[in-house]
């Protein structure tokens, strides 16, 4: 009895409030106006701060020529022998650079690194987005334990509600069917909440930034 009294309580409360509708108490409530503050610095310069503070490899490439020595550099630094590239553009560049890839979708088992492009980059959190419209796919950027993005200064975006209008607007109503906003390398803690890098993902991403106004 006691029961039914209640959810006919519960009821009848719901029932009223429905009849008696009162105004929003939030109704001149501004979501317009940004919340944090805006860059103090180049979005370039506040991208990299933000990336490097959550765990992330940033490097800045004034052309072509330093972005192709940063590369073999660091291929030649780790003795990797398995990178793995599916974007036409980028095999290109590769190609011109005379680094070697590997374009294989089927067989990760010997992955040492994926390079990918990413839609933009996200300045205030140092937050890549990326999309499952890139020729990587899903699977690369998440299986590779070492992530390389390969990314222009026109790219970048202050914000992420700057981001999604970006994506937004290049999209429209035909978005990719995936979005994924990837911040620093994969990390938990769940298991005993000791933090563990590279559990679920990339335990390394690098970000070479290329200048768009002079590549």
């Amino acid at each position: 009895m006691n029961e039914s009294t209640s959810k006919e309580k519960i009821l009848k409360k719901i029932r009223k409030a429905l009849i008696q509708k009162n105004d929003s108490p939030y109704a001149s409530t501004d979501y317009e106006t940004p919340v944090f503050h805006p860059a103090e610095n180049s979005l370039d310069l506040t991208f990299a701060e933000a990336f490097i503070a959550i765990g992330g490899q940033f490097r800045f490439c004034e052309n072509l020529e330093e972005l192709s020595q940063g590369l073999s550099a660091l291929m030649e630094e780790h003795q990797w022998k398995h990178v793995y590239c599916f974007e036409d553009n980028l095999k290109d560049i590769l190609k011109d650079m005379q680094l070697s890839y590997v374009d294989n979708k089927t067989e990760f088992s010997n992955i040492d690194a994926g390079i990918t492009t990413c839609e933009f980059l996200v300045a205030r959190t140092g937050t890549i987005l990326m999309s499952s419209a890139k020729s990587s796919g899903r699977k690369l950027p998440a299986f590779a334990p070492v992530h390389v993005v390969i990314a222009s200064t026109n790219q970048l975006q202050y914000d992420l509600s700057d981001g999604l209008a970006a994506l937004q607007k290049k999209y429209g109503e035909k978005w990719p069917s995936m979005v994924t906003a990837i911040t620093g390398p994969s990390r938990t803690a769940d298991i005993e909440k000791t933090l563990i890098i590279g559990a679920h993902g990339p335990k390394e991403v690098y970000v070479f930034l290329l200048d768009s106004g002079k590549s």
